[in-house]
């Protein structure tokens, strides 16, 4: 800048966007009130110096308070800096409301995370007491930014987003694979336009989008950019600008979690990719048909021998399958004919791909399926590799046949306060969806004559007026259909092989190769993983072949 500039951005509203109040209504700017620089100033001792390109002499500021004390000619580089001292050294009742040093230290570092995720093109130096904490060169992608903040670690357990999931929306960043999860929000980041925003709205919209694939109590690590309509987003309704109000926050939401599914969903193709890699098989032993997937080199296959795999008790009756879980004549399971010649060829198929899959090697502690693929070494929990076999195909079945429903013995009736019992009856027909049979029995009353086939629930009454908390808690947030899912992943929970329970060598194949089929085969219904991967180079970390 030059002079007359550089004083002019010292006062109030001086470089203000807004030229008309209908302005305000579609704000594209990070800044817009001209507002920073003079209230900063009033509250420090502030240096600004400045040069044009070019020019001969830049200027420096200096103002105390708000009071300009000093205007003289300066010798920096092109290029303008401010320096921000002795904060709140005139107001002490402000001052005593800062936090500890450390404290705000931690604020200062997360705001300059922001902008240097925000703005991966510029580069940011931090430094502490004479101590650079970090000092990270422009990127050239949003990626490398990543990389160069939080380390390669993080950046290759996060999957790309760019898509535009509806008309006026595209959403672009990363997102982290399904089973990384922070405890708290700190790398939860979602920028609008360019600009870092709080919003319990998205927060609740990354959730929904994670469903069944992030553990309770965790939050997902989020690197997300949502372009929009600046006419279609309110920034203007909080003093730091940290919050915004969305003109249709339904659609926001249903983007958000359209974006993040599909996202995921991507993400498990290239990961299945790990599993498809064909085994290396030692030289010294003979190479065996595809049909004939072996356990291990010197272990018969199960149709040349019944014997189990090593270190196995005597094997449970069969693994649970979901009709065992639903009444088979209430959700008809397709017949399949064994002779058919197309059948039998598609099996040869599939057995031909879980031979490229992976190798087993055996089970350890009655729980842990240990497999062996091209990378390394895979641990297999088979009890949240059940759950989640299980939840997808019941909620595939529910999908295609709608909620089984079952009548109980006898109607309950329950009664509930005046605004609840006005909120059930505008929302009977979501209760409906989920497979509960209620309909109002007088002012306040409500009878329940059937519940979902797969649950067990001894006080119906109880079980129903928790189900309404919880949809109430939603709000629109949440899809109501969602918590029926949660009720679908607390019952396969109790039917899914539990640790000890042992399992024949069948029963682990088809217990894999139904896993590697499912649409999230990398964590249980409720966000545990189900399976690991230890990389041969871990391993020759561990044991000293690679430093």
């Amino acid at each position: 800048m030059d002079r007359d500039d550089a004083l002019l951005s010292l006062e109030r509203h001086a470089t203000s966007k807004i030229r008309s109040a209908a302005d305000l209504q579609a704000v594209a700017t990070l800044g817009f009130r001209g507002e920073a620089l003079p209230s900063i100033a009033s509250v420090s001792r502030f240096r600004l110096t400045t040069r044009e390109a070019g020019a001969v002499a830049g200027t420096e500021i200096v103002v105390n308070g708000g009071k300009i004390d000093i205007v003289r000619d300066g010798g920096e580089a092109p290029g303008t800096q401010v320096e921000v001292r002795s904060l709140f050294y005139n107001l002490p009742a402000r001052r005593k409301f800062l936090r500890s040093e450390n404290t705000e230290s931690r604020n200062i570092e997360h705001q300059i995370h922001l902008q240097a995720i925000g703005h991966s093109r510029i580069g940011f130096s931090l430094l502490r007491d004479d101590r650079m904490l970090f000092q990270l060169p422009s990127a050239a992608t949003l990626g490398d930014r990543i990389r160069d903040l939080y380390g390669i670690e993080l950046l290759e357990r996060l999957v790309e987003v760019n898509g535009t999931p509806s008309r006026n929306i595209r959403i672009a960043g990363y997102i982290g694979q399904a089973g990384l999860s922070r405890q708290t929000r700190s790398q939860q980041l979602v920028f609008v336009n360019g600009r870092a925003i709080e919003s319990g709205l998205l927060t609740a919209a990354l959730r929904e989008g994670y469903h069944t694939a992030l553990m309770k109590g965790q939050y997902p690590v989020t690197f997300l950019f949502l372009e929009i309509d600046p006419a279609s987003v309110d920034v203007n309704v909080h003093p730091a600008k940290r919050e915004v109000r969305f003109r249709d926050p339904t659609a926001i939401r249903e983007a958000i979690v359209r974006s993040i599914q599909q996202t995921l969903e991507r993400g498990r193709v290239g990961w299945q990719e790990k599993f498809r890699s064909p085994v290396t098989t030692p030289a010294a032993v003979p190479e065996k048909p595809a049909s004939d997937l072996k356990l291990r080199p010197e272990v018969p296959a199960p149709e040349e021998s019944h014997r189990e795999l090593p270190h196995l008790a005597p094997t449970v009756a069969g693994i649970a399958t979901v009709a065992g879980v639903v009444d088979s004549g209430r959700l008809p399971t397709p017949r399949v004919d064994s002779t058919d010649d197309a059948v039998a060829a598609a099996q040869r198929s599939r057995q031909l791909a879980v031979q490229q899959q992976f190798q087993i090697i055996g089970v350890l502690n009655k729980l842990y399926v240990l497999m062996e693929n091209a990378d390394g070494l895979v641990l297999v929990d088979q009890h949240a590799a059940h759950e989640r076999i299980l939840f997808e195909e019941l909620r595939r079945r529910m999908e295609e046949h709608g909620v089984p429903t079952q009548k109980l013995l006898l109607p309950h009736t329950f009664d509930m306060p005046p605004r609840d019992a006005d909120w059930i009856e505008r929302n009977i027909s979501i209760l409906q969806k989920m497979g509960i049979g209620i309909e109002s029995f007088g002012p306040g009353t409500f009878k329940i004559d059937s519940l979902p086939g797969f649950l067990s629930v001894s006080d119906p009454a109880q079980f129903m007026r928790k189900v309404i908390d919880d949809l109430k808690s939603a709000g629109n947030s949440t899809s109501p259909m969602r918590l029926g899912e949660e009720m679908i992943a607390m019952t396969v929970c109790r039917h899914a092989v539990k640790a000890n329970d042992p399992l024949r060598y069948p029963e682990i194949e088809k217990l894999i190769r139904d896993l590697l089929e499912c649409d999230l085969p990398y964590c249980c219904p409720h966000g545990r993983p189900t399976m690991i991967q230890i990389s041969l180079m871990e391993l020759e970390k561990k044991f000293g072949r690679k430093m």
